[in-house]
């Protein structure tokens, strides 16, 4: 513990991000870096508890104290090595990830928890400046071959793992770029592609083969996978978007939201995207369903590209500015939360539920029917009841449905393969991460369903083990959900 009165001398910081008025106008990053100082300052706060529970918090199992300690002490190499002794990827984490470490800590009981969030991130940031972030080129190999289907989080954490034990790993991508959901959901603004692009080349280094275009199921047949490789990792994702079946959903102008932002991103890739294909919301009237991290990715996108007017809905109500009774430490905290997406401009609105979208004579959307609904619970069940009188209407130019997804994407893949699926849905796997068809293991959101990106790296590490187990008889890879 580098300073034991840092708690109560120092107050939690907020997050620096560049002003408004300036970020609105380009697509880099929004968040700006804190100075070393300051951040040290902020680790020191960090009580190394005697029980710390942001270890419980966070599925990875990361070792916050110590790296905090060190941090403190401007120990900042000794400090990376523990931190990528349990996370491969934490600039995505320290990016992207809400933080469920920050939700558990100590601290927060009476205090603002620690800015785990921030050191981890400004780590991974000196680790890569200072060149530290290298190449680990396994010293034998196997002469196993593994594919991995997806390049989300948790197929590169997998392969990463699987490559170091000493086997030969391929990751399959159907897109044309690698990186899944980081590299064509995430906007630019959030994370800058050159973060991913830099973990992918150490990933390359090291000697792992990336095929892009490359869509099992559909151009390679899954049993023929199954056959040319000796285990097959299930990473894809829970892709199948969640719809909204009301009257004139078929209107022009109603989209998913994971229709929309990866055209934008494309052309900040550097994409020709014609203007006829491409989803623009300038001087445009925009309303997303859905509350959720995807939906402040379409407002922060929506600003952006200059709309109009933006609401946000939310069919739950608003939730508290401090935590609830019923929300105990050390849960997470179900707290009202500004993003910076939601900094930027546009209206939320909740306790409101979608009727149906109104249309012109051209078939193009030109408004919602909105009623507000109350929360209620029957036997433990959630169900929501409308408001009387309370329909009212939106204008609307462009709708964006962000409400999440239902699984992975059925046909294709998964039915060639014959997985059996949970009653949610979702691929089912027994305890060593495998399905009922043998040599084939699944990880991440694929048979979790939607989730963090901090439990996608957790699963892949973990899947990555039960295949090097699988393949040699033991396994010396760590495992945090094992």
């Amino acid at each position: 513990m580098g300073k034991a009165t840092g708690f109560i001398e120092f107050k939690r910081g907020k997050q620096p991000y560049r002003a408004v008025p300036e970020r609105l106008l380009d697509w880099r990053q929004v968040m700006a870096p804190w100075p070393d100082d300051v951040l040290k300052q902020q680790a020191s706060r960090c009580m190394d508890c005697g029980i710390p529970f942001c270890h419980e918090g966070c599925p990875l199992g990361n070792l916050i104290p110590d790296w905090n300690d060190l941090v403190y002490r401007d120990d900042w190499q000794d400090a990376i090595a523990r931190l990528h002794a349990t996370n491969n990827f934490p600039e995505f984490t320290g990016t992207l990830c809400p933080a469920p470490c920050e939700g558990s800590c100590v601290l927060g009981i009476n205090d603002s928890p620690v800015t785990i969030k921030a050191v981890e991130l400004t780590i991974i940031d000196h680790a890569f400046a200072s060149g530290w972030v290298k190449p680990e080129v396994p010293a034998v190999l196997t002469g196993k071959r593994v594919a991995v289907v997806g390049s989300g989080p948790a197929g590169l954490a997998a392969a990463q793992q699987l490559r170091r034990a000493g086997h030969e790993v391929h990751v399959l991508e159907r897109a044309d770029r690698i990186g899944g959901l980081l590299r064509y959901g995430i906007p630019e603004f959030k994370m800058e592609k050159r973060v991913l692009d830099q973990r992918l080349a150490q990933l390359a280094a090291e000697g792992i083969v990336f095929r892009t275009g490359c869509h099992v199921g559909v151009d390679w047949s899954a049993t023929d996978l199954v056959r040319d490789f000796d285990a097959v990792l299930l990473a894809g994702g829970a892709c199948a978007p969640r719809d909204l079946p009301v009257p004139g959903r078929e209107f022009m102008g109603v989209h998913f939201a994971m229709e929309y932002l990866p055209l934008q991103n494309r052309r900040c890739e550097g994409d020709s995207v014609p203007d006829h294909q491409f989803i623009s919301a300038e001087d445009k009237h925009v309303v997303i369903i859905g509350g959720g991290d995807t939906g402040a990715d379409c407002l922060g996108t929506t600003h952006r590209q200059r709309a109009r007017s933006v609401h946000q809905l939310e069919i739950l109500a608003r939730p508290p500015d401090e935590r609830a009774p019923e929300n105990p430490w050390p849960q997470w905290p179900n707290i009202y939360r500004v993003s910076a997406a939601h900094e930027e401009g546009g209206e939320r609105v909740y306790a409101v539920s979608t009727k149906r979208f109104l249309g012109d004579a051209a078939g193009h959307v030109t408004g919602l029917e909105l009623a507000e609904v109350r929360m209620k619970r029957v036997d433990g069940r959630v169900s929501f009841e409308e408001v009387p009188g309370s329909i009212h209407a939106l204008p609307c130019d462009l709708a964006l449905l962000a409400m999440g997804f239902l699984g992975p994407e059925r046909p294709g893949m998964l039915d060639q393969l014959g997985v059996r699926f949970t009653d949610r849905g979702n691929v089912w796997r027994d305890e060593r991460w495998m399905t009922n068809v043998p040599g084939v293991f699944t990880a991440g959101d694929m048979q979790r369903g939607q989730s963090l990106i901090v439990w996608a790296i957790a699963e892949g590490r973990s899947a990555a083990r039960g295949i090097d187990r699988y393949l040699m008889g033991g396994s010396d890879l760590p495992a945090p959900l094992d």
